[in-house]
Formats: structure tokens, sequence, C-alpha cells
């Protein structure tokens, strides 16, 4: 996309005449640096048997957070961290205007992979790298953006930093402890943070011109297709609800079949009835149960008790609603023939996130620009783009292609052409957005 007549007002002189060099190469960032700084990402947590294991809260992710920092200076950015964990490097703009955002994640989850919110952080940095090859100097100031612990591995959960940062952290969050027994608020004053101090940490979204996110899709609609570039609509919508199933604990050998009210036979019906009625209605809704917890857990005992989770997500609410009560239809049903008791209750509600409808358009523009038809999709994982989409700035997500659709393991891929095509398309948006 070249400069639009009438904007020399905007990017006089010099500044035009780089701009519309830089947006008329075929790839205006450096792919190779930018292949270059993900391999020296993944070296740490690096797993011998392949993938990454940089959960939050650990030595690993601290060197990568020392490491970036280092490298954000080097590129002549202003480094801070908040009281969260969050780190932010700024490049002023020529205006006091709003700040372009953009960035995403340096954690991993156990054993994970190499891409996922490791490409938007290292896109981030490339573009900041680049422009500032170029000589090119935005009318809004830019700021990236490596978020803490968005996979939530370490201390069960997610997306805390940019949680803190549209104040959504409950204080009692920070006694929660690890395997070693070692609390969050104990980990961040190891990181020298400040636990007790979250509130300093929320940002204004008046100081913000628009958000964006470079993330690999985490699915196989882009790869399936053989498409490039994916724009996202909406993040789903999260529900958890548990499920507690009281019987009879009994004997297991002196017990008759037909006098038994097995807890975990009841379980296992309602499990194949909450994915018969996920799988009833038209659309892409889905849904788990991957936990289950048993009492007595015990071989040569009927079981008394079972509680799972089970999870929804949509991006209508209405129809994670639909299912539910369709759930607890046959749970009545099934305690009537069973003889268990079943409950259900909702833990967790985690509203769909809807992405800007102008900044949606805007990326479909400059995708056009060079060439790539893309495809609109949902994100059926959560991401911080989210939280800056509800706290009121302007937000977009980017999607590439992961191959086979596989993430969150040591198998998960992007190759380098689809991470370069990303990022190119991340920096004419950021460039975009400065002129809007």
């Amino acid at each position: 996309m070249g400069i639009t007549p009438g904007m020399d007002d905007l990017f006089p002189g010099p500044i035009a005449e780089a701009e519309a060099s830089f947006l008329a190469a075929p790839l205006a960032i450096d792919g190779a640096r930018l292949s270059a700084s993900l391999a020296q990402l993944s070296r740490f947590g690096a797993h011998p048997d392949g993938g990454a294991q940089r959960i939050a809260f650990s030595e690993p992710e601290l060197l990568a957070r020392r490491w970036l920092i280092a490298a954000m200076e080097a590129a002549g950015l202003r480094v801070r961290t908040d009281a969260a964990g969050n780190v932010f490097g700024r490049r002023e703009g020529r205006e006091p205007l709003p700040a372009i955002l953009f960035g995403s994640h340096l954690d991993t989850v156990p054993r994970g992979g190499h891409f996922d919110g490791a490409l938007g952080v290292m896109a981030a940095l490339e573009t900041m790298r680049s422009l500032a090859d170029r000589g090119i100097r935005t009318r809004h100031p830019l700021e990236m953006v490596a978020w803490c612990d968005e996979e939530g591995a370490h201390f069960g959960n997610g997306l805390f930093g940019s949680r803190a940062a549209t104040g959504g952290v409950p204080e009692e969050e920070l006694s929660r402890v690890d395997e070693d027994g070692v609390s969050l608020h104990d980990w961040m004053e190891r990181y020298r943070l400040q636990p007790r101090a979250l509130d300093r940490a929320i940002l204004d979204p008046g100081d913000f011109h628009a958000a964006f996110e470079l993330h690999i899709e985490q699915g196989a609609n882009l790869d399936r297709d053989g498409e490039r570039i994916g724009i996202v609509g909406g993040i789903v919508g999260i529900h958890r609800f548990e499920a507690r199933i009281s019987g009879f604990q009994n004997h297991a050998g002196t017990t008759p079949m037909a006098d038994r009210r097995d807890a975990m036979l009841t379980a296992a019906r309602l499990i194949v009835a909450v994915h018969q009625e996920i799988r009833a209605l038209p659309g892409d809704q889905v849904g788990n149960v991957g936990q289950l917890e048993v009492s007595p857990d015990a071989a040569n005992v009927v079981p008394g008790a079972v509680r799972f989770p089970i999870e929804l997500r949509d991006l209508e609410d209405r129809v994670v609603d639909d299912i539910m009560a369709r759930i607890r239809g046959r749970a009545a049903r099934l305690a009537g023939d069973t003889g268990c008791g079943i409950t259900t209750a909702r833990t967790l509600r985690e509203p769909p996130a809807w992405m800007d409808p102008g900044l949606r358009d805007l990326l479909r523009r400059e995708a056009a620009a060079v060439g790539e038809d893309p495809l609109d999709l949902a994100s059926r994982a959560g991401h911080d783009s989210q939280n800056t989409a509800r706290h009121g700035i302007p937000t977009a997500m980017i999607f590439v292609p992961s191959r086979d659709g596989i993430s969150h393991a040591p198998g998960e891929w992007t190759s380098a052409p689809d991470c370069a095509r990303g990022a190119d398309l991340l920096c004419r948006a950021i460039l975009a957005a400065d002129r809007a």
C-alpha cells in the first residue's frame, strides 16, 4: 500500500518517501532476522526431547525476559516492566497521540512449542527494528509488549499479565501455591515485581489508539484450507461448570450389580451425554471433560462420589446456555435412572470478546494490498487480546497457520515464510493505523 494523496501533511518530505519505499517492498520486515530472533528465544527452556518448557515464573522464563529486555534496549526502545511483570518497549511518535500497542507472550505450557506467543513478541521486536532501520518515525508512539503468564501453567489461571493490566486479578489469587509450596506472591517478588501494587499496572484505555496481536492459529483451518492469513472476528467465551455425582460407596465384590448406585458409571453416562448435546446443535461450538476426581478411587470399591469439570466454548453465550440446559435435562433423567444425585454449578464465565470492526477492515485492506485474501476466523483459544478488547482498547488479531493444527505440543510448527508474512502484515497494519 503506498501513501495516498493528501497525506503529505502527516508525512512531510523524507518521512513520506521512506515509508512509501518501505511499503513498496515485497516484505517490509526482515524475515531472516525474525527467524533468527525466534531461534535465539527458543534456547530458553528448550526441552531435550523437543519443544519448549518456558513456564511463567520459572528460571528459564526469567532468563528469556532478561534477554528480551536487552534486545529491546539495543533496538532503541525505552523499556519498562510494570508491577505485574508485563514488559513494555516504547518508541516515541512525532505527535502527542495515544500509542499503538502490539505484542504477545513469552511463556509456554509444559512441553509446549516454539511459536505460541513467541512469534507475536518477536514480530513486534522485528517491527520496531525495521522501522528504525528505515528511519521511519510514526505520528503515534509505538509500544510493544510481552504479557506476563498468558498460559497460566504454573498457577492455573492464565492471562495473568493482561488481566492485571485491565484490573482483573483478585488479591486472593496471589496466595496460590505451586508444586513446591511457593506462592505466586513469592514468585513475583523473586522477579522483583510488586504483587501488592497491581493497581499500578492498570492501563488507561485512553492512552491507546489501537492494539494488535499476531499469533499462530492453534487450529487447522488455515493449514487445511491452504490459506496463509487469518483475521480474527472474536475470541470465544469460556464457560466451566462442575458436575458432582453422589452415589453410595460399597464393597465391589459383595454388592449385586442391580443394587449399586455407582457414581462412576453415572459420571461416564453423563460425560457421553455432554458430548452428544454439544454436537446436537449446528455450529462450531466445542466442549470438553478433561478431568475426573473419583472417591474413594480404589479398584475394589463401588465409587461413592465423582466430580468433573464441563468446559463449553462459543462466540455466543446463548449457545452455551442452550447446551447447558440440555445437559442438565439429561442429568435429571439420568439421576432418576441410576439413583445417584447429580448437581452442576458454574465455576467460570469468561464472556466472548469481539475484535474491533474498523481494525479488522484495515487488516483486510492491508492484506489485499500485498495479494493476500485472508480467512475470517474465530479464536477458540483465549488470548491477551480479549482483555485489551474488553478494556475499551480497539483490538485486532492476525493468525498464521499452525501445521496440521498442532499447538501446545513439541510438534507445533509455523514455517518461516508464514511467520514473515504475518509479521509483515502486522507492521503494515501498524503504519495504516498510525495514518488513520
